[in-house]
């Protein structure tokens, strides 16, 4: 009857029935890609940060989104691959104690699993809130259309 509403509901109970550590590294990988995502938007996002704050007006707002979407998107997003990187470092460093090529190579299976889960979730984190969030919040302070 209602397929998106159960559908969500057998996700939730699925997500329920996972493992604590399997749910604590979930929310580990999301905290580690939150940060990169954040820097790979910022083409987008600081036009309208600009714009809240009266520092800049709608056109001009809309000319530096524009410029910096168009010609410097890959720069902000090669400034958030780096930043997973530097987070993915930090994070299998003093979160999971793997400070040596040793320890890397017994755990290389989960150094794997972690970078792969991490990258997918800070990909669709970057889809998710530019082309979508940042897009709608544009639109509705008529930045663009």
């Amino acid at each position: 009857m209602f397929p998106r509403i159960t559908a969500y509901f057998h996700i939730y109970i699925h997500y329920k029935k996972l493992p604590m550590e399997i749910k604590s590294v979930l929310k580990d990988v999301t905290k580690v890609s939150a940060l990169p995502v954040v820097f790979a938007s910022l083409c987008c996002s600081s036009p309208i940060i600009l714009f809240l704050l009266g520092l800049s007006s709608a056109t001009v707002a809309s000319t530096l989104a524009i410029d910096l979407y168009g010609n410097y998107a890959w720069y902000f997003r090669f400034a958030g691959i780096v930043t997973l990187g530097i987070a993915l470092y930090f994070y299998l460093r003093n979160t999971k104690g793997i400070c040596t090529l040793d320890a890397a190579k017994r755990r290389r299976n989960e150094i794997l699993n972690i970078l792969i889960v991490s990258l997918t979730t800070a990909i669709l984190g970057y889809m998710l809130f530019t082309y979508v969030i940042l897009h709608y919040i544009g639109v509705l302070l008529k930045l663009w259309s």
